[in-house]
């Protein structure tokens, strides 16, 4: 039962998404982009997370990011997460650099997984990732992504 619990938070988180996904109301060029990344930390109530991702978009721009998450909730544990993200559609690459408010789950014991919804504006990602650690947690916070 617990294994079970353990694996619900994250698809909660996952499938709660929808809800914040908003389609851009302008018919310019669309771009759709995904992220693929590592990121590693602890939390004890107060959840850091810091690492390194990598964007491709379907226009053929690319970046190296870096990643800064910093959250509150029910929490506790260390791991080291890698995984992807998918953004809703954006004019440009530029579009997706700062910070997003993230709502987060995430479970472990040795082998950890993570599922993450961020939004900010009309730009939204989903994060979903596995690793390893010893964690649990429900968070609301932030993950601030920057150019490398």
């Amino acid at each position: 039962m617990s294994t079970q619990f353990f694996r619900f938070i994250p698809l909660l988180a996952l499938s709660l998404g929808g809800l914040f996904f908003v389609s851009p109301a302008a018919a310019q060029s669309l771009t759709s982009c995904t992220m693929t990344y590592k990121l590693s930390g602890w939390s004890l109530v107060y959840k850091q997370y810091d690492g390194l991702g990598n964007i491709s978009c379907s226009n053929g721009q690319r970046a190296q990011v870096a990643l800064a998450s910093k959250s509150i909730g029910f929490t506790i544990g260390k791991s080291e997460i890698e995984g992807t993200g998918v953004f809703s559609e954006v004019r440009n690459l530029n579009e997706i650099y700062g910070s997003f408010v993230a709502f987060e789950g995430h479970a472990g014991a040795t082998k950890s997984i993570d599922g993450q919804l961020l939004t900010r504006g009309e730009i939204s990602l989903a994060l979903s990732g596995k690793g390893r650690g010893i964690d649990i947690g429900v968070t609301l916070g932030a993950l601030t992504i920057s150019p490398r």
